[in-house]
């Protein structure tokens, strides 16, 4: 007996199923994103419409500018940490956190003094050479 109803109810729901059957063509299964990427059922305005120009996307991350070499700056040490022997210069020019390394200032240095230094590129970023006490 259960075997049986579980099967005329398997039949009923597929025969609903294939009744209320919607073919690919029928609008109701058109679904549009709106600007704001949220899914709607009203078409996009053609007159809203922005032209993109395909020259003007820029894939990737842009160059990196090349820093002069051999400039000597001017900043002060925003952070050094003596045990570890490095810290961060602020340059006063650009305002960007420059790091520095013990072995390469000429003497030794401490927080909030003002200093003058040259900038290379390392692996990880900007670094400080030569750094001296700015008189």
């Amino acid at each position: 007996m259960k075997r049986e109803k579980k099967r005329k109810e398997k039949e009923a729901k597929k025969l609903a199923r294939s009744e209320n059957k919607n073919s690919l063509d029928d609008n109701s299964m058109i679904a549009y994103v709106d600007e704001f990427g949220n899914v709607t059922d009203t078409p996009p305005d053609p007159a809203e419409r922005e032209e993109i120009n395909a020259e003007d996307i820029e894939l990737g991350i842009p160059k990196k500018e090349k820093i002069e070499v051999d400039v000597v700056r001017t900043g002060f040490v925003s952070f050094f940490n003596d045990s570890k022997q490095f810290g961060f210069i602020r340059d006063a020019a650009t305002q960007e956190s420059i790091f520095v390394h013990a072995s390469n200032t000429k003497e030794p240095i401490t927080e909030n003094m003002k200093v003058r230094f040259e900038v290379e590129q390392s692996p990880r970023g900007l670094s400080a050479i030569k750094v001296e006490a700015d008189k």
